[in-house]
């Protein structure tokens, strides 16, 4: 097994300083080396290598990219699902962590599992269980709110139009007609 990277064992302070650099796009990699090199000295602490900031950063580009590659997944599968009923959401999640468990399970396929191992695994898939779990409830959670939400608005709506048609001579009957069959609202 590798060593831990020289960048990862940096003080949080010192390493945040590097995220600071590196998301700078005035500042190369050698001028972030130089000032984490400068820093570190006058902190008594070994300087890390231009090669170890190098890889750090492609290491940090990468699962940058991963991110906004699964975000920008997660915004088209939303527009197609736009309002779906909690049920092809809680799908979606569920396939979404099947995929996960299945890239979990080729990675473990390096990892020996006996005594000392399996409880870290099991704790993995227990947590993952659980987050898809509260993933589903919360999806629950916010189709409710948001057809709530949309009834509030449409009853606001079709009160202000009621006042409205009221005023210019529409009788109260007309109104209401107009609300239960157009607008779908229930009688008063």
């Amino acid at each position: 097994m590798g060593q831990p990277s020289t960048i990862k064992t940096l003080p949080p302070d010192i390493l945040e300083r590097l995220h600071e650099l590196l998301r700078d796009p005035r500042v190369t990699q050698l001028d972030a080396t130089a000032k984490i090199n400068e820093i570190l000295r006058q902190e008594g602490l070994e300087p890390v290598s231009k090669s170890a900031i190098n890889r750090y950063d492609l290491e940090i580009r990468k699962v940058g990219e991963r991110l906004q590659q699964s975000r920008e997944i997660a915004q088209v599968l939303i527009g197609k699902l736009g309002a779906a009923p909690q049920g092809q959401t809680g799908l979606l999640v569920n396939e979404i962590a099947r995929k996960i468990c299945f890239d979990l399970s080729l990675k473990l396929d390096d990892v020996v599992l006996d005594e000392e191992t399996m409880p870290g695994v099991m704790k993995m898939v227990k947590d993952l269980a659980l987050a898809v779990q509260r993933l589903e409830a919360s999806s629950t959670i916010n189709v409710k709110r948001d057809a709530e939400i949309r009834k509030k608005a449409l009853a606001d709506a079709a009160e202000q139009a009621g006042q409205v048609a009221k005023r210019s001579g529409m009788s109260a009957a007309t109104v209401q007609q107009i609300k239960t069959e157009i607008l779908g609202i229930p009688q008063e």
